[in-house]
């Protein structure tokens, strides 16, 4: 079986999560613009919630949001934010048949091996309903590596994406759109941000 989390990237969100859930992020553009294109009250699977600043927004805008993380600390983090529980859940135990609208995974599948990441795009192919919307970001590079904080990051390509995001499934329809952004390491750098409907 494909690995589908890296153990030492989760030890590092467990040690770091209360500076991790406490920092400032931007205007949430993308998350606005994924919300807009779902129904209202739309139910919706978040993966890598962190400290639980996303799924608030949704809370807020009236979705059915279930967030969730691999990591033990950052679930902790975002159920206190949150007020409500938040499930600790690792890739490889999303086992749900076409039950969410959307799937909102921002910047956690990109922690995700190399040769884990297809099995893992087909678990959420298969627990989005027909015609739901999956948005995920990930650091460009062209193959995977640790940053300076010792976290591992796939790094994928455009082909090496399209090529897993094909494997996964079929989709309606599938962008890839090239952008900057930072993060807790204080590193700007390229991203691929990917829209997918089923």
């Amino acid at each position: 079986m494909a690995q589908m989390h890296d153990e030492d990237t989760l030890a590092f969100y467990d040690r770091e999560a209360a500076a991790y859930a406490a920092r400032k992020r931007g205007e949430p553009t993308r998350l606005h613009r994924f919300l807009e294109q779902l129904r209202p009250r739309a139910r919706i699977l978040e993966l890598g919630c962190g400290g639980g600043q996303d799924a608030e927004l949704m809370d807020a805008a009236g979705f059915d949001v279930t967030p969730t993380d691999g990591s033990a600390g950052l679930a902790a983090q975002a159920q206190a934010r949150l007020g409500r529980p938040v499930r600790v859940m690792r890739f490889e135990e999303l086992d749900e048949v076409g039950a969410y609208d959307g799937v909102w995974a921002n910047a956690c599948l990109l922690h995700v091996p190399e040769n884990g990441l297809a099995d893992v795009l087909t678990r959420i192919h298969r627990a989005l309903k027909p015609g739901g919307r999956f948005n995920a970001g990930f650091k460009a590079g062209d193959g995977g590596g640790r940053d300076s904080l010792g976290r591992y990051y796939n790094f994928p390509t455009e082909e090496s994406l399209r090529k897993a995001y094909g494997a996964a499934g079929d989709w309606a329809a599938l962008e890839l759109t090239a952008g900057q952004g930072g993060g807790f390491d204080g590193v700007m750098r390229e991203w691929w941000f990917v829209d997918a409907v089923k």
